[in-house]
């Protein structure tokens, strides 16, 4: 591994945001560990009909609405955490994954919807931390744009899927939400169906519904059962803690050294 960097940050910090970027890159695409289940993926989701994959992003959208609504606003912003509880998650995550094998596409809007919301608190969780106050809206978004990262795969190739182009193209819906809530109060970010904020969540869902077409993929197997739905899930949560925990890391060193040399260094990391 070669980074060919000037010594601007700390050998620990260093090695932090190589752990970050490791991954983030090295995962691949979404849920990578789900080839291992049928290895059907690469297939499985060309062949969804137009109207059912319309569906799916129609569900992904639906669901981050519902997760915004009642989780980012419920989780204790005064707890100090050294230690996020993922383990936690993934256990509960799993046991959902076993009501959507054993049921198949018929529980996978329920399943998915549980899933969703279990693993946003994980992704508050991991968040707090790394240093991050939950009651600020900035911290709240960067939660929400977790579920943007990491959809490498030839199912995403009109998308910009590197960890900073990511942020660049949700940039602007980010501060158009962030000026809309000072505008119009955090009460009011979820009304309506045209404002800044479910605009963002649209941008995050377009993403987040490529690795919801892989879930549904696998998990629309009859032969899957509830072992096979719990593996599933399993798969899904870690993909996310992973990254939530490289973003709120690489975001807890630009607040140390400044967004512009961290994403200098970042970039410069060789892998």
């Amino acid at each position: 591994m070669s980074t060919n960097l000037i010594p601007t940050i700390s050998d620990t910090d260093l090695s932090d945001l190589q752990a970050a970027k490791r991954k983030m890159e090295e995962i691949g695409w979404a849920m990578k560990g789900l080839n291992r289940i049928g290895g059907i993926l690469e297939t499985g989701i060309d062949k969804l009909p137009k109207k059912q994959q319309k569906w799916l992003q129609q569900v992904a959208h639906k669901v981050l609405h519902a997760v915004v609504k009642t989780n980012l606003k419920t989780m204790k912003s005064g707890k100090s955490n050294t230690t996020s509880s993922n383990n936690t998650y993934k256990a509960l995550v799993t046991s959902s994954g076993i009501i959507g094998g054993a049921f198949g596409a018929t529980a996978f809007a329920v399943d998915l919807t549980l899933a969703t919301k279990l693993m946003m608190r994980s992704i508050m969780d991991i968040a707090r931390s790394e240093g991050e106050n939950l009651q600020e809206l900035d911290t709240q978004l960067a939660c929400l744009q977790v579920l943007a990262l990491g959809g490498k795969s030839k199912h995403d190739d009109t998308l910009d899927t590197g960890y900073y182009a990511t942020r660049i193209a949700l940039s602007s819906a980010v501060k158009n939400a962030t000026s809309y809530a000072a505008k119009h109060g955090m009460g009011s970010i979820l009304q309506g169906s045209n404002n800044a904020f479910v605009k963002l969540i649209g941008a995050i869902a377009s993403r987040f519904s490529i690795q919801v077409s892989e879930k549904f993929a696998a998990q629309a197997i009859p032969i899957i059962g509830a072992a096979g739905g719990a593996s599933i899930n399993l798969a899904f949560i870690n993909h996310f803690q992973n990254m939530a925990r490289a973003h709120f890391s690489i975001r807890r060193l630009e607040r140390q050294y400044g967004e512009n040399l961290i994403r200098e260094h970042y970039e410069a990391i060789k892998l």
